[in-house]
């Protein structure tokens, strides 16, 4: 039999080794570079040699790409697509140990000398011999090293099974690289004939407390949405307070109904949603000046099970009209007591509200130039170009002020869970038996508690939902757009089973070598081999 290039701990290791020092920051040369030389990589296996047609890379946006490569058995149509991101977080948190972020081995090695400034549970971590430390080493080149091995060992031994290897870019910052691999997995089907069976990911397994190293298996992932707000109040001098209202003041209610809110708590198999924070709460005012700041901004993280956007937007008007009756009750009582007649209550309004009180008044060439003018900034992302756009139509209608104005800023990541889907069901038991021939315990969780690219498969809405999130999201459909119909038709299950690691986005992220190498590359051949079992029995 030909020699597998990746088959042992030893040969996973270095191949890993070599994937991280890959360096693949989101939004970096490394990151345009990384598929070409995977590419190259896996050039190097002869079942690619032969047919190099089932290797290529797709543009995910400008500049940076995703890469598939399809072992393709002559009389299957069943295929298991693997999917991974080898974007990463950025480093500058490893302060001078920077330039060896990306360098395992030597990082794992010269941290010995630095034990006293790790955290207790990495110090005993690093002692232990047992964690290899390193940018990507658990979030998650690891899983992308173990889908190569896989891949490879199908070829050589001829699998009755197609497997598709998947990598994308952005996974960290907007998943750009899933939502263009989308319409690459329709097309790939079609040309091939393919059924997909399930979507499979590596992402690595978290603790769920400190101290904790179980290895987990996750049958779905969490969604996340991002409702964001602007606040609009009305300008004034710092000398004359009553005769406006601050965003800030407005602002502070809004935050206040929504931080740690149990409106949108979801709970599902035993498991909850944590609970919503705000991420970024300013005004917009560019410089200082005794201007008083009557315009600012909210970004609101939500974790989803089973809502959809039309769900959690009217969960958001609600939170955001209990917060106005507020706000408009304790303004009236500073009226009152100030003798003032004020400048008038706090409305909410969605954003496609705002944007048809807009094109009716100053036209839709108008409004759409508006757009472009925000559009043009580059050094803004999409979160901030969707406030922007908000903000300049209301400038041009603001008396409808003062209002708080509803929207949806990018990513929003559906959630997606297969756990009662017989096939899953099937795959949970095989990993079970397999961890237990190896004297290691697996537990399955529900829903994966970071995000995950299997968000974008196995998409479950009647349209509504998504329909809402196009009508209020202001950069939809120029730089940010989700695929929901093509979402729509890769209709299979979805499982994660990883390696374990920890304090993945932290410098002490760090792998778990046993692990790694040796027991999830048993847990994901057994299960692969299983499903081989099950298509040769159907046939």
């Amino acid at each position: 039999m030909e020699r597998l290039f990746w088959g042992s701990p030893a040969s996973l290791k270095s191949l890993l080794c070599e994937l991280v020092s890959w360096e693949s920051r989101t939004l970096t040369e490394g990151e345009k570079e990384f598929p070409y030389k995977v590419r190259e990589k896996l050039l190097g296996l002869r079942y690619f040699q032969q047919h190099p047609e089932l290797l290529a890379v797709h543009e995910a946006d400008a500049g940076r790409n995703l890469l598939m490569a399809l072992y393709e058995h002559p009389e299957a149509a069943d295929t298991i697509v693997l999917i991974s991101h080898f974007d990463t977080v950025q480093t500058e948190e490893y302060g001078d140990l920077e330039p060896l972020s990306c360098r395992p081995e030597e990082l794992t090695h010269i941290l010995h000398s630095r034990k006293s400034e790790l955290p207790e549970e990495a110090r005993l971590d690093l002692e232990s011999g047992d964690y290899l430390f390193g940018r990507g080493t658990m979030d998650m080149k690891m899983g992308l090293a173990l889908h190569m091995a896989l891949i490879e060992r199908a070829s050589v031994e001829q699998w009755p099974i197609n497997l598709v290897l998947l990598t994308v870019p952005d996974e960290e910052v907007n998943s750009a690289g899933m939502r263009a691999a989308v319409e690459e997995l329709v097309k790939l089907r079609a040309l091939h004939g393919l059924t997909y069976k399930m979507f499979f990911n590596s992402e690595p397994a978290f603790s769920q407390k400190p101290g904790d190293e179980k290895h987990y298996i996750y049958s779905g992932t969490l969604g996340k949405i991002m409702p964001a707000a602007l606040f609009y109040g009305k300008e004034t001098h710092v000398g004359e307070p009553l005769k406006g209202m601050t965003a800030n003041y407005i602002a502070s209610y809004l935050t206040q109904a929504m931080e740690w809110s149990e409106l949108f708590h979801e709970t599902a198999f035993g498991e909850n949603t944590p609970l919503p924070v705000s991420l970024q709460q300013k005004d917009l005012k560019a410089q200082y000046s005794t201007q008083t700041p009557y315009r600012g901004t909210a970004l609101y993280n939500i974790f989803l099970m089973k809502r959809n956007a039309a769900e959690v937007m009217e969960l958001f008007q609600q939170a955001a009209e209990q917060a106005a009756l507020l706000c408009n009750t304790a303004y009236g009582e500073l009226c009152k007591r100030e003798g003032i007649q004020g400048i008038g209550e706090v409305r909410v309004l969605r954003y496609e509200e705002l944007l048809a009180y807009a094109e009716n008044k100053r036209g839709s060439a108008f409004v759409s130039s508006l757009k472009v003018e925000v559009l043009q900034h580059t050094d803004w992302d999409e979160r901030e170009k969707s406030l922007r756009i908000a903000d300049k139509l209301m400038i041009q209608c603001h008396e409808l002020a003062p209002a708080i104005v509803l929207l949806f800023a990018p990513p929003y990541y559906p959630a997606v869970n297969s756990s009662e889907d017989p096939l899953i069901e099937e795959c949970v038991a095989t990993v079970k038996q397999a961890a237990g021939e190896i004297g290691i315990e697996v537990e399955q969780i529900h829903y994966f508690n970071g995000l995950c690219d299997l968000s974008y498969v196995n998409y479950q809405d009647s349209g509504e939902g998504w329909s809402s999130y196009e009508r209020n999201t202001p950069v939809w459909g120029k730089t940010y757009s989700i695929p929901f119909s093509g979402m729509l038709q890769l209709q299979a299950p979805v499982l994660n089973v990883g390696p374990f690691g920890k304090d993945a986005h932290q410098y002490t992220e760090r792998l778990h070598m046993e692990s790694a190498f040796v027991h999830t590359p048993y847990l994901l051949e057994s299960l692969m081999k299983n499903l081989c079992k099950q298509v040769v029995e159907t046939v």
